[in-house]
């Protein structure tokens, strides 16, 4: 295992965006991983894990200690009758893998198509998208526990999975490093079209699995956010606002707040007192819409939640206009947003 000094860490981010590593390793066996956290303990290093790199904003300074890029890769499906267990390590490409379930008949994660990054990284924050969550289908995780300095497997029920959160990125935020994930798929299952978006596509037809991965494919296209090499609208971290959750007694005054009628506000009850609202809606509300310039940063073209390198931002320029739209949306709505992207660095 080698480890390399100084490595330019933006070329490993769809943002495109960063300083460089201090040190910089490829862990391409499990070996590998129990190595690196070895390497950065013995060098009193701060550790952080690289997997796909699409959810992440690296700080202009870069890192300080080690960054370890997951790169193990290896699926394997083991069958029993219509349902099978999809075994996947880390460095895997999560859209592959999804491709290959939608390919063999398998349903469960046909929603998630087109999602940038890798399989480490979808338990960590459960990634979901029109409608499904990967939790819905997780049976287990193997994590290096840094703790323990061994492997273990979480089962399902000790991830701790929520909305965008699981016990890897916050409790064990620091603890675990992702190497394999098991997804427990199913031939019977049909295909998920409950989400407006898809419904809207379909307009009442019943659509099969590859079907679905089409549309799918192709409305993440038409907002943008689906990687294509060369587009501005493609050097993201995908939705930068996580969509809030918000008392739904407020609906009055968060419609009152944009002049619409309260059934004009695009909300999503959770059957507990409170809503999930839209931060897209809310963004362009607060006065920020569709292709808005900060500089070298800006707002998707296709889609409000992305903010964008629009050729030669710096993490500086994405946080300024972060920040410009936090204060936006909280003195409007009096709604706080949440950023989705990891930070890596020290200054923020």
């Amino acid at each position: 295992m080698k480890f390399a000094e100084n490595v330019p860490l933006a070329p490993y981010t769809t943002f495109r965006i960063g300083g460089p590593a201090r040190w910089f390793a490829e862990a391409a066996t499990e070996e590998d991983v129990a190595e690196g956290v070895r390497f950065a303990r013995e060098g009193n290093l701060p550790l952080f894990v690289l997997g796909g790199g699409s959810n992440l904003l690296v700080a202009d300074s870069g890192f300080p200690g080690l960054a370890l890029h997951i790169a193990l890769r290896g699926i394997a499906v083991s069958r029993d009758g219509e349902k099978a267990i999809f075994s996947a390590a880390a460095g895997e490409q999560w859209d592959g893998l999804a491709a290959l379930a939608v390919q063999e008949g398998y349903a469960g994660v046909e929603c998630l198509s087109g999602i940038p990054g890798s399989v480490g990284g979808t338990p960590v924050q459960n990634v979901g998208a029109y409608g499904q969550e990967v939790s819905e289908t997780i049976v287990s995780v193997r994590v290096f526990d840094r703790c323990n300095h061994a492997f273990v497997t979480l089962a399902n029920s000790e991830c701790g999975f929520g909305y965008r959160k699981s016990i890897l990125n916050t409790t064990g935020r620091d603890r675990y490093i992702v190497t394999r994930v098991d997804y427990a798929l199913d031939r019977n299952r049909a295909p998920a079209v409950q989400y407006r978006d898809l419904e809207a596509y379909f307009k009442g037809r019943t659509p099969a699995l590859p079907q679905v991965r089409e549309a799918v494919l192709a409305i993440r296209a038409r907002k943008g956010m689906v990687i294509v090499p060369g587009e501005a609208d493609s050097r993201s971290a995908g939705s930068f606002f996580k969509n809030p959750l918000v008392p739904l007694a407020d609906l009055g005054r968060i419609a009152g707040a944009s002049a619409v009628a309260p059934e004009s506000v695009p909300h999503y009850p959770d059957g507990k007192g409170s809503m999930k609202l839209p931060a897209a809606w809310l963004v362009e509300r607060a006065g920020f819409p569709r292709g808005y310039v900060l500089g070298e940063a800006g707002i998707s073209n296709r889609h409000a939640l992305a903010l964008i390198n629009r050729g030669h931002a710096t993490a500086a320029g994405i946080l300024a206009l972060r920040d410009l739209i936090v204060e936006g949306v909280r003195r409007h709505f009096g709604i706080e947003l949440e950023p989705e992207p990891v930070w890596v660095g020290e200054q923020q």
